[in-house]
């Protein structure tokens, strides 16, 4: 898949900031530090539009970029980040919330999960909090490389018995190293967002 034109729009934190385009949005949520940003950078084949953090928590805002001019990819602050105090987490909370139960243009949810450890309690409390609100979800487990070929499939089952992977959604291996996953990512995203996968190849 082909990016013609990638771009950083805006951190948002109200809705009065978010883009007034009516372009379909494709949120990515996860652990601090799962990745999300690498994921970002390797979908559109840039290496630093998304600002990558040894940090975990650096990411507070909604942070927009747009695609081709087609859809917007929404990096959500990530969860489960002890350092952050409970005030501060409890707002970040409602923000992410009231974002992804009332935003019209969120198309899907793309819930990053590391391939190499088990999903966490926030993890699966994440994805049965998507599930309850009947919001599409595609699970992504990223960081491949990082482990040996023949464990792949042994760590997709534990993801998908951890989170008792339900209603048909889909789960994707990735790497953001070697770009593993990203043209099936690219199909799934086309099949939420109806947008045609020849205009993201722009």
């Amino acid at each position: 898949m082909k990016v013609t034109k990638a771009e950083f729009i805006i951190s948002a934190v109200r809705p009065d900031q978010y883009p007034d385009d009516a372009l379909p949005e494709i949120a990515l949520a996860g652990r601090s530090n799962v990745g999300k940003s690498s994921l970002i950078n390797r979908m559109i084949s840039r290496k630093n539009l998304a600002r990558t953090s040894s940090t975990p928590g650096k990411t507070q805002h909604l942070n927009y970029y747009r695609i081709n001019d087609d859809l917007y990819f929404v990096d959500v602050p990530g969860y489960g980040y002890a350092k952050v105090s409970k005030t501060l987490r409890a707002v970040w909370g409602k923000m992410i919330e009231d974002y992804l139960l009332t935003r019209e243009q969120l198309k899907l949810v793309i819930q990053v999960i590391d391939l190499r450890h088990p999903p966490t309690k926030d993890d699966i409390m994440m994805y049965d909090w998507l599930k309850a609100n009947e919001l599409p979800v595609c699970i992504v487990a990223t960081k491949a490389d990082k482990i040996p070929k023949s464990r792949w499939q042994k760590h997709m089952k534990i993801i998908k018995q951890d989170l008792l992977l339900r209603g048909g959604d889909p789960i994707i291996m990735f790497s953001a190293e070697e770009g593993m996953g990203k043209e099936e990512l690219w199909e799934v995203i086309s099949q939420y967002s109806s947008v045609d996968e020849e205009e993201i190849e722009g």
